[in-house]
């Protein structure tokens, strides 16, 4: 299921961070009286009356501006209206209605998303409920009114944007076909393996970084299964001018993640393995897909009969928080184990949607507990009492304690580690919920 995608954009200064913010519950997006604080695009999941959506903020639109940031900020907020189903377009009700505003509503006009036009700062309908009907001159909808610093109106504005949500980007899909992420930097091949898995040139391939504008879905058949490849447009390395500025595909990344069952992270062999690939990895991660990492390019390297270890510990070392990967070393020119990838993307699967008894992740439980005594604070000692497996893709557990607050990160990752020392779980996170019960519940 591909969630819908939401975007604020505005120019500078009018609240969307805040608005941001208050619809994703929690402070995410750099907030500061000053134009141009949000200068990269960030994402948030967010649900409205139990539909789910991703929520994007952008950086200001400046229409006119020959500012390299403001210039590279009207980009990247392009880019998040043209991936975005619904597009919320925030103005600023005590500035009142400026030319720059216009200019932005004619930006939407073109995209021919649906709009829903906020009007903040509205934190006294009494004193700037007139002001509101200005906005009706932007020819864009009727101006909804909102405060993002005390949260009021965000209801009337997101049932407004739920209307705009199609049927079927609620429903879960039928189609059963595995569905398989190709992310990574630009020009670490991520076209070039898909091409040579098809046998043509389906995606444009080009040595100039970020060639492939959109994501891409690709049939593959192999061994009588049908693959969907999804290729996503490159995240770019951040700008060297005068301040850093946010990737500007990671959108399309997001997206396409969310409609993956299986991320494979492509990684230059020449290049090697860096912090940017770490971030990239870190979306999959966080949502819990099945993930694999490719080293293409590897023919392009000089080797001995170390350096898949010492390229494999690299890696290791790098994307610490997600030691479950799998790791293969392919060549999208020579087609060099690029059979591999199909079956390691056949094990990550069968691990995402595994399950394992209630009785025998006890007994592991069980055993864990009594190899290394659980935490304990003031005298208090933290007790497991049950243990059961609730969720696939990811798998995910239950863990019932005594008390939540002792249950210790290190303690669930020592389970987790149990766990998979018993089943293995390759290639796809765990996640564990830890819920409260007294002994008397027993």
């Amino acid at each position: 299921m591909s969630k819908p995608i939401v975007a604020i954009v505005g120019r500078p200064n009018v609240g969307k961070s805040t608005l941001f913010n208050a619809l994703a519950g929690g402070t995410i997006s750099i907030v500061k009286d000053t134009p141009g604080v949000t200068r990269d695009r960030i994402y948030a999941d967010c649900t409205w009356l139990d539909m789910n959506f991703t929520l994007i903020d952008t950086g200001g639109i400046e229409p006119d501006s020959k500012d390299i940031i403001l210039s590279q900020m009207r980009e990247q907020a392009q880019i998040a209206i043209d991936t975005a189903d619904v597009i919320i377009f925030i103005v600023d009700v005590r500035q009142g209605l400026v030319d720059s505003d216009s200019k932005v509503a004619d930006m939407l006009r073109r995209s021919t998303k649906p709009v829903v036009l906020a009007v903040n700062k509205v934190d006294s309908f009494q004193k700037f409920g007139n002001d509101v009907y200005e906005f009706y001159n932007l020819g864009i909808g009727e101006p909804i009114a909102v405060s993002a610093a005390s949260r009021l109106g965000i209801g009337e504005l997101l049932d407004e944007v739920a209307k705009h949500f199609r049927a079927e980007q609620l429903e879960e899909e039928d189609d059963d076909r595995p569905r398989i992420a190709i992310v990574g930097k630009p020009n670490v091949g991520k076209s070039s393996i898909i091409n040579k898995l098809i046998g043509k040139n389906r995606v444009i391939v080009s040595d100039i970084a970020g060639t492939t504008r959109d994501a891409v879905d690709t049939e593959v058949v192999y061994n009588g299964t049908e693959y969907v490849f999804i290729d996503t447009a490159g995240l770019r390395r951040k700008s060297r001018v005068k301040e850093d500025l946010e990737r500007y595909s990671i959108i399309r990344t997001v997206s396409a993640v969310e409609r993956a069952d299986v991320v494979v992270l492509v990684i230059d062999a020449v290049e090697g393995v860096t912090e940017q690939d770490a971030k990239i990895a870190g979306i999959a991660h966080d949502r819990g897909k099945g993930i694999l990492v490719a080293v293409n390019k590897w023919d392009a390297l000089e080797k001995t009969d170390k350096t898949i270890y010492e390229y494999t510990k690299k890696i290791r070392d790098t994307l610490s928080f997600m030691q479950y990967a799998e790791v293969v070393f392919i060549s999208a020119v020579t087609g060099q184990r690029l059979s591999k990838l199909f079956e390691l993307i056949d094990v990550v699967r069968q691990n995402q949607n595994m399950r394992v008894a209630t009785g025998v992740l006890n007994e592991i439980m069980t055993e864990a507990v009594a190899l290394q005594q659980p935490p304990s604070d003031k005298g208090k000692r933290l007790k497991l009492f049950y243990m059961t497996q609730v969720a696939v893709k990811p798998p995910t557990f239950v863990v019932f304690v005594n008390d939540k607050e002792l249950m210790h990160f290190s303690y669930v990752r020592y389970l987790e580690n149990k766990i998979r020392e018993t089943f293995g779980f390759k290639g796809t996170a765990l996640r564990f919920l830890i819920r409260e019960r007294s002994g008397k519940e027993q």
